[in-house]
């Protein structure tokens, strides 16, 4: 029979018989947990799955069918000696040699000796050797011609473990079989069977705490599992990793310049940087500091891609070239997309390249749970991206060359984040630009390295060529930093500010309407600037019926509304339905899942608003893109209305555009009145243009006499308010309102409230 020893590390229970310091077997049991200890169970659980016995639960007792076979083999004598187990064990088991059998038959009658000695009966001692014969036979016949051998079984035990079932797994021990107990609960129940801890020693390292919760054989098999999955998903692993970061001094574009040769001389890494660089250290120079950076960048050689704001998404062509399929699984889906990564031009480029794909999705997928889906297209846009600057970065690449890609502008997008992310990981600098501290960046990552500076300055665009640079005077500078003390957080605001609006619909009483039809918004209820953008109060009121019943003083009413920004509809439809609209055709391009294609809207030879400032521009586009989010036109995401909607809205009236180009948003805002007197329908045209200003900011009242339903046909939900001012009037005549006369002056609520007695 072999020893039992102590363990010096965990390692030794892999170490063959020849190389352990003696004949020796360990047997322990675990009652706590650290990550090593972790680590050493997948271990000694795959190799006792391979050569040795897991045992999950109790071993169960040998049934009827078990004992009449033994019975018919062996019969049910039963002589309490050595020579009687050891001719047994050479009929029941003849797979084991002469010494294997005589260490087994030797442990066996220690085992029932000690149980006589106990004052256990003559029957009981049999039917313990049964019971072992049994076990031995079912459980554990797979190891018993190898107990001793140079490369020991291995027995893995999870649970409380019984009497018998110790004595047994014990006798295996002595016979030479190392064996592990898994004891989650601790060691109270094994204790009563074994109190002086005299057939296993308990496990002591430094740092155990109890098992996580859960934690089983079940779970290690899965653990097993995942790592042999991701050993397939990763395939042949590169010589070289990236060495990110832990060069640099943090002195921002200085670091970015210093040469490959000078950051490390480590064969087995790639050193890069990862960049993200807030505001200014001078705004004065910062221009110049760019443009000489990738200047210098260019005369060593360096391979550069500079891209301004967002990354172009993926064109429809770049996206075909992606092989994909369906998938079930997160592994199918890594696995078949990472075929799409080929550069047989230097393989080890591919091996990082493939294993950083890998990593990056693995760690997305535990984002995006079971949506498939949405990983996909991550996965493609990340290819088609990586597709699209592979020729710029990486053409004819070989160590240590590193390339860099410089984004102008903060991430604005996940996918733009998970890009930047993956392409920090391979042989390029990436260094993100955000000199304007307004604008936050998506992207964070725990190898990302930030720089702060307190300086702040707009900039869209890289200075490539030194036309772009423009260097600002001190005096330019000096009204710059003045111009942000008098404008900004203090009520005062300078013309055309601000570029960006959100509306909040005032809820009035119709008197109001008048009081605050011609105020200047910073003065209306609610009106606020949040992080640049503006709350606009604007007036959507429905007027339905005639005061009193006095037309005259009706129409002076809507006169003294008429400014002379101002777009008065006197008629019923405003815009025809069948009126020709030369973006119809076109509508269906420039809308694909969901979203406007705004670079195929303003490239597009027929965009009428190319010639508006660009904030205007987008500003228009936003306010589409809500619209339609927000469904307020009944039919949009249901029957195509959307597609109506961009056509209409592409195609304003022209004094319309010409009010939202001079509209300032802290000044007035534009207005509309729409008079229908008639019993005409207003058409779905006028709906679209009415709910598209009112999100742009306009004021806008309908006077409806008859108290018809008109506009809110088309509207889903209400959204505008009504108010019912007196009785309906029918085929009312809308006079010439530059006829009319006021009988006295027109005050503004300034003047109504501060005037002084004549």
């Amino acid at each position: 029979m072999l020893e039992h020893k102590k363990i010096r590390s965990l390692d030794d229970y892999f170490v063959d018989l020849d190389s352990r310091q003696s004949r020796e077997v360990y047997f322990y049991r675990i009652n706590g947990y650290t990550e090593k200890i972790g680590d050493f169970i997948k271990k000694y659980y795959d190799t006792a799955r391979r050569a040795g016995v897991v045992i999950e639960g109790k071993i169960p007792n040998p049934d009827e069918k078990n004992l009449a076979y033994y019975s018919e083999i062996m019969g049910m004598d039963f002589q309490m000696n050595p020579s009687f187990i050891s001719n047994g064990l050479k009929k029941w088991l003849p797979r084991m040699n002469d010494l294997q059998r005589q260490n087994v038959a030797d442990s066996i009658y220690d085992s029932l000796d000690t149980m006589r000695q106990n004052g256990k009966t003559e029957n009981m001692l049999k039917n313990a050797y049964i019971k072992f014969m049994c076990w031995l036979y079912y459980k554990f016949e797979r190891i018993v011609n190898q107990l001793g051998e140079n490369e020991l079984p291995k027995i893995l035990y999870e649970g409380d473990i019984s009497n018998y079932e110790l004595m047994l797994i014990s006798i295996l021990s002595n016979a030479g079989s190392d064996v592990v107990l898994l004891q989650y609960h601790g060691d109270a129940g094994y204790l009563k069977s074994d109190p002086a801890s005299v057939l296993s020693d308990d496990l002591q390292m430094e740092g155990m705490t109890a098992f996580p919760e859960g934690y089983c054989l079940k779970k290690v098999r899965e653990a097993i599992q995942n790592d042999f999955e991701k050993e397939r998903l990763y395939g042949s692993l590169p010589s070289v990793n990236n060495c990110t970061n832990a060069w640099i001094d943090g002195k921002g574009f200085e670091d970015i310049k210093k040469s490959v040769l000078t950051r490390g001389t480590d064969p087995r890494f790639f050193y890069n940087c990862f960049y993200r660089i807030n505001g200014a250290e001078d705004k004065l120079t910062y221009a110049n500091e760019l443009f000489q950076l990738q200047l210098e960048l260019k005369n060593a050689g360096r391979k550069t891609v500079i891209v301004n704001g967002e990354i172009e998404r993926p064109t429809p062509d770049e996206i075909a070239e992606i092989r994909r399929g369906n998938y079930a699984k997160t592994d199918q889906l890594i696995m078949d997309l990472s075929t799409n990564i080929k550069y047989p031009a230097n393989l080890e480029l591919q091996k990082i390249m493939h294993k950083t794909f890998v990593d990056i999705l693995l760690a997305e997928s535990g984002k995006e749970g079971d949506n498939l889906n949405r990983l996909t297209s991550k996965a493609v846009y990340l290819l088609c991206w990586l597709k699209r600057y592979l020729p710029f970065l990486f053409s004819n690449w070989k160590m240590p060359e590193i390339g860099c890609f410089i984004h102008m502008g903060g991430c604005q997008n996940e996918n733009e984040a998970l890009f930047l992310r993956f392409l920090a990981r391979l042989p390029v600098d990436v260094v993100i630009l955000c000199p304007n501290r307004n604008v936050p960046c998506q992207l964070t990552d725990p190898l990302l390295y930030e720089l702060n500076y307190e300086e702040s300055l707009t900039m869209d665009r890289y200075p490539e060529e030194s036309s772009q640079v423009k260097m600002g005077t001190v005096a330019y500078h000096a009204e710059r930093e003045l111009d942000a003390l008098m404008y900004q957080d203090t009520g005062m605001y300078r013309n055309m500010q601000y570029g960006k609006a959100n509306i909040i619909s005032l809820q009035t009483m119709y008197e109001e309407i008048k009081i605050l039809w011609d105020q200047e918004l910073k003065y209306r209820p609610d009106f606020s600037v949040v992080d640049g953008v503006v709350n606009i109060p604007v007036i959507f009121a429905k007027v339905s019926g005639v005061k009193d019943g006095h037309t005259a003083g009706y129409w002076t009413s809507v006169k003294e509304l008429v400014t002379e920004d101002t777009v008065v509809i006197k008629r019923a439809p405003y815009i025809e339905p069948m009126a020709p609209n030369p973006m119809k055709m076109y509508a269906a391009e420039f809308f694909k899942n969901g979203k406007l294609q705004r670079n195929k809207i303003k490239a597009h030879p027929k965009y009428p608003y190319g010639i508006l400032r660009e904030d205007i521009q987008e500003m228009i586009l936003d306010k589409m893109q809500l619209l339609i989010d927000q469904k307020r036109i009944k039919g949009i995401g249901e029957n195509g209305m959307e597609y109506t909607v961009i056509a209409q809205v592409l195609n304003l009236p022209k004094d319309i555009v010409r009010l939202i180009q001079k509209f300032d948003l802290t000044w007035k805002n534009p207005k509309l009145i729409y008079i229908n007197t008639s019993e005409t329908v207003i058409s779905l045209e006028d709906s679209i243009l009415t709910v598209f200003l009112h999100l742009m900011g306009f004021d806008i009242v309908f006077f409806v006499p008859t108290g018809y339903q008109s506009i809110e046909k088309y509207f889903n939900g209400q959204l505008m308010e009504e108010h019912q001012i007196g009785e309906y009037k029918y085929d009312l005549q809308v006079p010439d309102l530059n006829s009319i006369s006021f009988n006295n002056t027109r005050h503004t609520w300034r003047d109504k409230f501060f005037k002084r007695g004549n």
